[in-house]
């Protein structure tokens, strides 16, 4: 038995497992080439004068005044989690929806399960939409 198992791995039809890797070692070598090479560019291009106005802080072109410990309303951080929860929203549709078909066409229970948590998820999306407008988050002066 444990013959014909090590024999069926070694089967010629069978690809060499080390070149599965083949693309994750790709994808890291032009990862860390992408990294190095963008500090390097940008240590030899780049700027190397400092000086008083070079090393202040920038605004969005403004001159910063004021105190740095000023507190921000709390709107601002609701649409900020507003935002959050939209995007994980999209993000998570996509995978979704694609698999979504295919579950529908093999099996309709697996396909209504499915239906049925993505519904719960966008209930809870909508009861946060809700409650931000229920606390007037979207209304600026």
């Amino acid at each position: 038995m444990m013959d014909a198992l090590f024999n069926l791995a070694a089967s010629p039809l069978m690809p060499d497992p080390r070149i599965s890797w083949l693309p994750v070692g790709l994808l890291l070598l032009v990862g860390i080439g992408f990294s190095v090479g963008t500090l390097v560019a940008s240590s030899l291009i780049g700027p190397s004068r400092t000086g008083k106005v070079k090393e202040s802080a920038y605004e969005s072109g403004m001159m910063p005044v004021g105190n740095t410990k000023q507190r921000f309303n709390v709107r601002f951080y609701l649409v900020a989690i507003m935002f959050v929860a939209f995007d994980v929203e999209i993000v998570l549709l996509y995978p979704w929806a694609t698999s979504f078909a295919g579950a529908m066409n093999a099996d309709p229970a697996t396909g209504n399960y499915m239906l049925a948590s993505a519904s719960v998820f966008f209930v809870l999306v909508l009861v946060g939409y809700v409650y931000d407008i229920g606390r007037d988050v979207l209304k600026f002066d």
